[in-house]
Protein backbone atom coordinates (compact mmCIF):
# COMPACT_ATOMS: atom_id res chain seq x y z
CA UNK A 1 0.00 0.00 0.00
CA UNK A 2 1.43 3.42 -0.98
CA UNK A 3 1.93 6.24 1.50
CA UNK A 4 -1.01 8.18 -0.01
CA UNK A 5 -3.26 5.11 0.21
CA UNK A 6 -2.27 4.53 3.83
CA UNK A 7 -2.95 8.17 4.67
CA UNK A 8 -6.34 8.09 2.94
CA UNK A 9 -7.25 4.84 4.70
CA UNK A 10 -6.30 6.33 8.07
CA UNK A 11 -8.32 9.48 7.37
CA UNK A 12 -11.44 7.45 6.58
CA UNK A 13 -10.91 5.20 9.59
CA UNK A 14 -10.32 8.09 12.01
CA UNK A 15 -13.43 9.87 10.75
CA UNK A 16 -15.58 6.76 11.22
CA UNK A 17 -14.44 6.22 14.81
CA UNK A 18 -14.80 9.88 15.73
CA UNK A 19 -11.18 11.01 15.51
CA UNK A 20 -11.49 13.18 12.46
CA UNK A 21 -9.16 15.83 13.83
CA UNK A 22 -6.10 13.57 14.04
CA UNK A 23 -4.98 14.11 10.45
CA UNK A 24 -5.83 17.82 10.57
CA UNK A 25 -3.72 18.26 13.70
CA UNK A 26 -0.77 16.56 12.02
CA UNK A 27 -1.14 18.81 8.99
CA UNK A 28 -1.14 21.90 11.21
CA UNK A 29 1.92 20.70 13.11
CA UNK A 30 3.77 20.32 9.81
CA UNK A 31 2.88 23.90 8.88
CA UNK A 32 4.07 25.16 12.27
CA UNK A 33 7.47 23.46 11.92
CA UNK A 34 8.53 25.74 9.07
CA UNK A 35 11.19 28.32 9.97
CA UNK A 36 9.02 30.92 8.28
CA UNK A 37 5.32 30.28 8.81
CA UNK A 38 3.19 30.43 5.68
CA UNK A 39 0.34 32.75 6.70
CA UNK A 40 -1.64 31.98 3.55
CA UNK A 41 -1.66 28.26 4.31
CA UNK A 42 -2.52 28.92 7.95
CA UNK A 43 -5.47 31.06 6.83
CA UNK A 44 -6.68 28.31 4.55
CA UNK A 45 -6.37 25.72 7.31
CA UNK A 46 -8.25 27.96 9.75
CA UNK A 47 -11.13 28.30 7.33
CA UNK A 48 -11.44 24.58 6.75
CA UNK A 49 -10.81 23.06 10.18
CA UNK A 50 -11.15 23.91 13.89
CA UNK A 51 -7.84 24.93 15.43
CA UNK A 52 -6.63 22.63 18.23
CA UNK A 53 -6.69 24.57 21.50
CA UNK A 54 -2.97 24.02 22.08
CA UNK A 55 -2.09 25.89 18.85
CA UNK A 56 -4.98 28.35 18.66
CA UNK A 57 -3.30 31.34 20.31
CA UNK A 58 -0.09 30.91 18.30
CA UNK A 59 -1.89 30.74 14.97
CA UNK A 60 -4.11 33.71 15.80
CA UNK A 61 -1.12 35.81 16.90
CA UNK A 62 0.69 35.11 13.64
CA UNK A 63 -2.36 35.77 11.46
CA UNK A 64 -3.19 38.99 13.29
CA UNK A 65 0.36 40.29 12.99
CA UNK A 66 1.03 40.15 16.72
CA UNK A 67 3.91 37.81 15.95
CA UNK A 68 6.01 37.79 12.77
CA UNK A 69 6.10 34.67 10.57
CA UNK A 70 9.71 33.91 11.57
CA UNK A 71 9.99 31.57 14.56
CA UNK A 72 13.33 32.99 15.66
CA UNK A 73 11.73 36.38 16.35
CA UNK A 74 8.77 35.16 18.39
CA UNK A 75 10.39 35.25 21.84
CA UNK A 76 11.77 38.77 21.45
CA UNK A 77 8.58 40.19 19.93
CA UNK A 78 6.43 38.66 22.67
CA UNK A 79 8.77 40.16 25.25
CA UNK A 80 8.03 43.60 23.78
CA UNK A 81 4.30 42.84 23.71
CA UNK A 82 4.38 41.85 27.39
CA UNK A 83 6.32 44.99 28.31
CA UNK A 84 3.80 47.17 26.51
CA UNK A 85 0.94 45.32 28.22
CA UNK A 86 2.56 45.84 31.64
CA UNK A 87 3.26 49.54 31.00
CA UNK A 88 -0.31 50.28 29.91
CA UNK A 89 -1.76 48.29 32.81
CA UNK A 90 0.51 50.13 35.27
CA UNK A 91 -0.57 53.50 33.88
CA UNK A 92 -4.23 52.61 34.34
CA UNK A 93 -3.60 51.56 37.93
CA UNK A 94 -1.74 54.79 38.67
CA UNK A 95 -4.69 56.90 37.51
CA UNK A 96 -7.02 54.51 39.38
CA UNK A 97 -8.98 53.44 36.34
CA UNK A 98 -8.50 49.77 37.18
CA UNK A 99 -7.53 47.76 40.23
CA UNK A 100 -6.81 44.15 41.06
CA UNK A 101 -10.56 43.68 41.56
CA UNK A 102 -11.49 44.93 38.09
CA UNK A 103 -12.88 42.15 35.84
CA UNK A 104 -10.25 41.13 33.30
CA UNK A 105 -12.39 41.92 30.25
CA UNK A 106 -12.93 45.45 31.56
CA UNK A 107 -9.18 45.80 32.06
CA UNK A 108 -8.67 44.92 28.40
CA UNK A 109 -11.26 47.52 27.42
CA UNK A 110 -9.58 50.29 29.43
CA UNK A 111 -6.20 49.35 27.98
CA UNK A 112 -7.63 49.48 24.48
CA UNK A 113 -9.25 52.86 25.18
CA UNK A 114 -6.00 54.28 26.54
CA UNK A 115 -3.92 53.07 23.61
CA UNK A 116 -6.44 54.32 21.06
CA UNK A 117 -6.80 57.73 22.74
CA UNK A 118 -10.42 57.13 23.77
CA UNK A 119 -10.11 56.73 27.54
CA UNK A 120 -12.95 58.69 29.20
CA UNK A 121 -12.26 61.18 31.97
CA UNK A 122 -13.82 58.92 34.57
CA UNK A 123 -14.39 55.15 34.81
CA UNK A 124 -17.95 55.93 35.91
CA UNK A 125 -18.88 57.33 32.49
CA UNK A 126 -21.34 55.09 30.60
CA UNK A 127 -19.87 52.85 27.94
CA UNK A 128 -20.25 53.71 24.26
CA UNK A 129 -21.81 51.08 21.94
CA UNK A 130 -18.37 50.29 20.49
CA UNK A 131 -17.11 49.70 24.03
CA UNK A 132 -19.91 47.20 24.65
CA UNK A 133 -18.87 45.36 21.48
CA UNK A 134 -15.24 45.20 22.61
CA UNK A 135 -16.28 44.01 26.06
CA UNK A 136 -18.47 41.21 24.67
CA UNK A 137 -15.73 39.98 22.33
CA UNK A 138 -13.13 40.18 25.11
CA UNK A 139 -15.31 38.02 27.38
CA UNK A 140 -15.75 35.45 24.61
CA UNK A 141 -12.00 35.46 23.92
CA UNK A 142 -11.31 34.82 27.60
CA UNK A 143 -13.05 31.46 27.24
CA UNK A 144 -10.53 30.38 24.59
CA UNK A 145 -7.26 32.14 25.44
CA UNK A 146 -5.83 31.55 28.92
CA UNK A 147 -2.86 33.93 28.93
CA UNK A 148 -3.95 37.50 29.71
CA UNK A 149 -1.31 39.12 27.48
CA UNK A 150 -2.27 36.93 24.53
CA UNK A 151 -5.97 37.52 25.18
CA UNK A 152 -5.59 41.30 25.17
CA UNK A 153 -3.51 41.45 22.01
CA UNK A 154 -5.72 38.99 20.13
CA UNK A 155 -8.90 40.82 21.18
CA UNK A 156 -7.43 44.20 20.30
CA UNK A 157 -6.22 43.16 16.84
CA UNK A 158 -9.41 41.21 16.15
CA UNK A 159 -11.63 44.20 16.97
CA UNK A 160 -9.44 46.53 14.92
CA UNK A 161 -9.68 44.21 11.94
CA UNK A 162 -13.43 43.86 12.41
CA UNK A 163 -13.86 47.64 12.49
CA UNK A 164 -11.66 48.38 9.48
CA UNK A 165 -11.60 45.43 7.13
CA UNK A 166 -15.17 44.18 7.57
CA UNK A 167 -17.21 47.27 8.45
CA UNK A 168 -18.46 47.66 4.87
CA UNK A 169 -19.61 44.02 4.81
CA UNK A 170 -21.95 44.31 7.81
CA UNK A 171 -24.98 45.73 5.92
CA UNK A 172 -24.92 42.73 3.57
CA UNK A 173 -25.11 40.11 6.31
CA UNK A 174 -28.85 40.22 7.19
CA UNK A 175 -29.76 39.25 3.63
CA UNK A 176 -27.05 36.57 3.57
CA UNK A 177 -28.33 35.26 6.90
CA UNK A 178 -31.88 34.90 5.54
CA UNK A 179 -30.57 33.09 2.46
CA UNK A 180 -28.66 30.65 4.65
CA UNK A 181 -31.64 30.25 6.97
CA UNK A 182 -33.84 29.46 3.97
CA UNK A 183 -31.47 26.64 2.99
CA UNK A 184 -31.05 25.24 6.49
CA UNK A 185 -34.55 25.70 7.90
CA UNK A 186 -37.02 27.17 5.42
CA UNK A 187 -39.95 26.50 7.75
CA UNK A 188 -38.41 28.66 10.44
CA UNK A 189 -37.81 31.51 8.01
CA UNK A 190 -41.41 31.27 6.76
CA UNK A 191 -42.66 31.33 10.35
CA UNK A 192 -40.52 34.37 11.21
CA UNK A 193 -41.85 36.24 8.19
CA UNK A 194 -45.48 35.28 8.87
CA UNK A 195 -45.32 36.67 12.38
CA UNK A 196 -43.35 39.74 11.19
CA UNK A 197 -40.40 38.78 13.37
CA UNK A 198 -37.74 38.54 10.65
CA UNK A 199 -37.25 42.32 10.24
CA UNK A 200 -37.07 42.71 14.02
CA UNK A 201 -34.21 40.29 14.58
CA UNK A 202 -31.22 42.06 16.24
CA UNK A 203 -28.97 41.73 13.19
CA UNK A 204 -26.91 44.78 14.09
CA UNK A 205 -26.12 43.41 17.53
CA UNK A 206 -25.35 39.91 16.24
CA UNK A 207 -22.97 40.87 13.49
CA UNK A 208 -21.16 43.74 15.18
CA UNK A 209 -20.40 41.45 18.12
CA UNK A 210 -19.90 38.32 16.01
CA UNK A 211 -22.59 36.79 18.28
CA UNK A 212 -20.42 37.27 21.39
CA UNK A 213 -22.68 37.86 24.38
CA UNK A 214 -25.80 37.15 22.29
CA UNK A 215 -26.08 33.38 22.65
CA UNK A 216 -26.14 30.92 25.57
CA UNK A 217 -22.72 29.78 26.79
CA UNK A 218 -23.36 26.30 25.38
CA UNK A 219 -23.52 27.85 21.91
CA UNK A 220 -20.44 29.98 22.49
CA UNK A 221 -18.30 26.92 23.12
CA UNK A 222 -17.75 26.82 19.38
CA UNK A 223 -17.26 30.60 19.02
CA UNK A 224 -14.19 30.64 16.80
CA UNK A 225 -14.96 33.43 14.39
CA UNK A 226 -11.45 34.81 14.42
CA UNK A 227 -10.07 31.93 12.35
CA UNK A 228 -12.09 32.59 9.20
CA UNK A 229 -12.29 36.36 9.57
CA UNK A 230 -8.51 36.61 9.44
CA UNK A 231 -8.57 35.29 5.90
CA UNK A 232 -10.83 38.03 4.62
CA UNK A 233 -13.88 35.81 4.19
CA UNK A 234 -16.73 37.60 5.92
CA UNK A 235 -19.59 35.60 4.46
CA UNK A 236 -22.60 33.76 5.82
CA UNK A 237 -21.84 30.16 4.99
CA UNK A 238 -21.45 27.09 7.21
CA UNK A 239 -17.68 26.96 6.70
CA UNK A 240 -16.31 30.48 7.15
CA UNK A 241 -18.23 31.28 10.32
CA UNK A 242 -17.15 28.21 12.21
CA UNK A 243 -14.64 25.82 10.67
CA UNK A 244 -16.10 22.34 10.78
CA UNK A 245 -19.26 23.26 12.68
CA UNK A 246 -21.86 25.84 11.60
CA UNK A 247 -22.18 28.63 14.14
CA UNK A 248 -24.77 29.32 15.14
CA UNK A 249 -27.51 27.03 13.86
CA UNK A 250 -30.28 29.30 12.51
CA UNK A 251 -33.00 27.76 14.70
CA UNK A 252 -30.92 28.35 17.82
CA UNK A 253 -30.11 31.87 16.70
CA UNK A 254 -33.70 32.77 15.91
CA UNK A 255 -35.29 31.28 18.99
CA UNK A 256 -32.72 31.40 21.81
CA UNK A 257 -30.85 34.66 21.37
CA UNK A 258 -31.02 37.29 24.06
Amino acid sequence: MTDDSQRNFRSVYYEKVGFRGVEEKKSLEILLKDDRLDTEKLCTFSQRFPLPSMYRALVWKVLLGILPPHHESHAKVMMYRKEQYSDVLHALKVVRFVSDATPQAEVYLRMYQLESGKLPRSPSFPLEPEDEVFLAIAKAMEEMVEDSVDCYWITRRFVNQLNTKYRDSLPQLPKAFEQYLNLEDGRLLTHLKMCSAAPKLPYDLWFKRCFAGCLPESSLQSWRLACPLLDGGFEWTPGPWTPGTPLPHPRHTGTRCQ
